[in-house]
């Protein structure tokens, strides 16, 4: 019988998943094998059927006011559950080192005291909100939920090539990517022991409850979303309808004596916890952009008086700053006591003595990126560059150093992908998720792993034409010593109970222009669907 391995490529500098120098991996043989049985032609059919069922389903992505399919391959990605309990240390340790690190941030500052990164870095951020400065969650949280980008270089080390506790997208695809996966290849994936990862929402939700402010026995928990023009809209309301819990947007919610309220039917009802999916600058026009109606006027001043809780957290952002990322290892050996159990991309810092110079000369062999990007938004593919390009690349850096870093370019490892009718090798990332609630830090046992399905193609991201894979994470028979995180002991500096209002409120209430909030809900996205198609 004919493999659909086939002719598959290999080559020594890249990392293949499923096929190693000494033919396939262990466990990955009654993955291969269930392939081949089914042949070409079956398996041709069964991902016609994924994709079929994604556009029926409504499970897309808004690329440029374009509602399209996202793309899933059939063939998934497996991970052993010994290197899966090192993944998943070195997220959580990852995700406490950049709590702790926010609380001093926007607290009393003793990390810039010790000298372990410069105070200077974080004023001159863009993500840096001085709004926020000094407001204490009810416990302690600031990132609920982290998304943290994995790689796999050459050698076939897990790396970590950036970390977003803003609002990491992408959850929702995992878990309809098992349901998918579950019914297009049920005889494959029954001879794996592959771990749930349906239990998300109810660990999402219980996360939200524990941030609610103190003294409320019940809280009341909304998904905050842009609107249906977001091109993460999907994801909005289908975390909303799985937790249970209503998803609202910004006219719905409004601000009165220090709380918030969502509008209903029945009146005003108190809200407790907001899980945001809008950025920063649209949460309240009082602070921020005044012409902003994807928020509520006020909403800072509630979360200073403690009585709702925002997550993630605003100014969450400057954690994301790719110069905070250069620091992290330093972050965990500080906070933690410990090695990084996952190590960084080796990155250059341009504002280092040298650096600049070094970069400048190797430009057409390195990546550089904006140090407050996200979603691939202004990388610059040195290799890729012309040499127009990259002299027009050198005029950026020289003029804004602290705006960028540059990185060797990786050769991220493949794992078979179907093409017409056969598996090719295809790049790949890993976004494990992460929810903190406050007393620990859990790790969703997959991620979303992220295809470049083009040939070639280095950039994973769905605005760049990329899809997913179904991640299966196998179960462990045999734990193995693996190194640990410190226990997860998030203290709240508030003190004291807060009072809470009444459930409702029938004290009536003009309702907005909603022209104004159908405008910015795509100019929110579509901003960052530019900013990530500027690239060389």
């Amino acid at each position: 019988m004919d493999s659909l391995l086939d002719g598959y490529p290999l080559s020594p500098q890249i990392h293949d998943e499923l096929l190693g120098a000494d033919g396939i991996r262990p466990e990955c043989e009654s993955l291969a094998a269930g392939f081949d049985k089914l042949g070409a032609a079956e398996v041709g059919a069964r991902a016609a059927y994924l994709a079929s069922r994604y556009v029926d389903s409504g499970v897309t992505f808004d690329l440029g006011g374009t509602e399209k399919p996202f793309p899933l391959d059939i063939m998934p990605r497996i991970i052993t559950a010994s290197e899966w309990n090192t993944i998943s240390t070195g997220v959580a340790q990852r995700v406490y080192s950049l709590e702790r690190f926010l609380g001093d941030v926007y607290g009393n500052g003793k990390v810039f005291d010790d000298g372990v990164v410069p105070r200077r870095l974080i004023v001159t951020s863009p993500n840096f909100v001085r709004e926020v400065a000094g407001i204490t969650p009810a416990n302690g949280v600031r990132i609920h939920v982290a998304g943290i980008d994995l790689i796999r270089d050459g050698q076939g080390t897990m790396r970590v090539l950036e970390d977003n506790v803003r609002i990491p997208s992408g959850v929702s695809y995992v878990l309809t990517n098992r349901a998918a996966m579950a019914g297009a290849m049920p005889e494959v994936m029954r001879q794996y022991d592959v771990q749930p990862v349906d239990t998300y929402p109810s660990r999402l939700r219980a996360a939200l409850e524990a941030a609610a402010p103190a003294g409320v026995s019940e809280p009341n928990v909304v998904v905050l979303t842009p609107g249906m023009f977001n091109s993460a809209y999907y994801e909005h309301s289908l975390l909303a309808r799985t937790m249970g819990v209503p998803l609202v947007e910004g006219p719905d919610l409004v601000c009165q004596q220090g709380r918030v309220y969502v509008r209903t039917t029945m009146g005003l009802n108190r809200v407790d916890v907001i899980y945001r999916r809008v950025d920063d600058e649209f949460l309240d026009p009082v602070h921020f952009r005044g012409d902003s109606v994807l928020g509520a006027a006020g909403l800072v001043s509630a979360m200073a008086n403690g009585t709702v809780t925002v997550a993630n957290g605003i100014g969450n952002g400057v954690a994301d700053d790719k110069l905070i990322y250069t620091y992290l290892p330093d972050l965990i050996r500080y906070y933690c006591g410990e090695e990084p159990v996952l190590p960084n991309v080796d990155s250059w810092r341009l504002e280092e003595p040298g650096a600049l110079e070094e970069v400048l000369d190797r430009l057409d062999e390195l990546v550089v990126k904006p140090v407050d990007g996200s979603g691939g938004k202004g990388i610059i593919m040195g290799p890729e560059c012309t040499k127009e390009e990259l002299d027009a690349a050198r005029v950026k850096l020289r003029a804004d150093p602290r705006g960028w870093i540059a990185q060797p370019l990786i050769q991220l490892s493949t794992v078979p992908t179907f093409v017409g009718d056969r598996l090719q090798p295809r790049r790949v990332d890993l976004r494990p998720f992460a929810i903190n609630d406050g007393d620990a830090i859990w790790v969703l046992p997959g991620g979303l792993t992220r295809v470049a399905l083009r040939e070639g193609q280095f950039i994973v991201n769905s605005s760049q034409g990329g899809g997913s894979k179904d991640t299966w994470v196998l179960a462990d028979r045999h734990p193995v010593e693996q190194p640990t995180v410190p226990g997860i002991q998030l203290q709240a500096a508030a003190s004291g109970d807060v009072a809470v209002g009444p459930l409702t409120s029938s004290e009536p209430m003009d309702k907005p222009d909603r022209s104004a909030w159908e405008a910015q809900q795509g100019q929110q996205q579509q901003t960052r669907i530019d900013e990530e198609a500027e690239s060389c």
